[in-house]
């Protein structure tokens, strides 16, 4: 009997762009700063991240956002989905790497996970670091 071959791995990762090390290689970098507002700018929930309800609620609540999880679903299954089957990896950042990024990265393995075509891994870099001064 033949065994199937793997499907590829969609890896996202998350991070924070105000951290000193430089974006990690990826197929496709996200850049959420500019764009989308910022949850740091909110006193209640600047010492928080993306673990907690209320700032999920925030990001996904920000318009745009429920499109761009679509549009990078969208991208990460398409290029899966190429001859190479290669596996993808899609870095998603924020300027801390605590609200926005993480949110977002998790928003779409929960759209990718359970599906037979991608195995999917979420990797949240820069979750757990203080909270940046700025």
């Amino acid at each position: 009997m033949q065994r199937q071959p793997l499907p590829p791995l969609v890896r996202l990762v998350s991070f924070g762009f105000l951290h000193s090390a430089p974006p990690p290689e990826a197929h496709v970098v996200v850049d959420l700063r500019t764009h989308f507002r910022d949850p740091h700018v909110s006193p209640e929930l600047r010492a928080l991240t993306s673990v907690d309800p209320r700032v999920r609620a925030h990001v996904l609540a920000t318009p745009g956002i429920g499109a761009l999880v679509d549009a990078i679903t969208t991208t990460a299954l398409a290029m899966a989905s190429g001859p190479a089957g290669a596996d993808v990896v899609i870095a998603i950042g924020c300027a801390g790497g605590r609200h926005r990024a993480p949110t977002v990265a998790r928003a779409v393995c929960e759209r990718l996970d359970g599906r037979e075509d991608v195995d999917v891994q979420l990797d949240t870099r820069h979750l757990t670091r203080p909270v940046v001064d700025r």
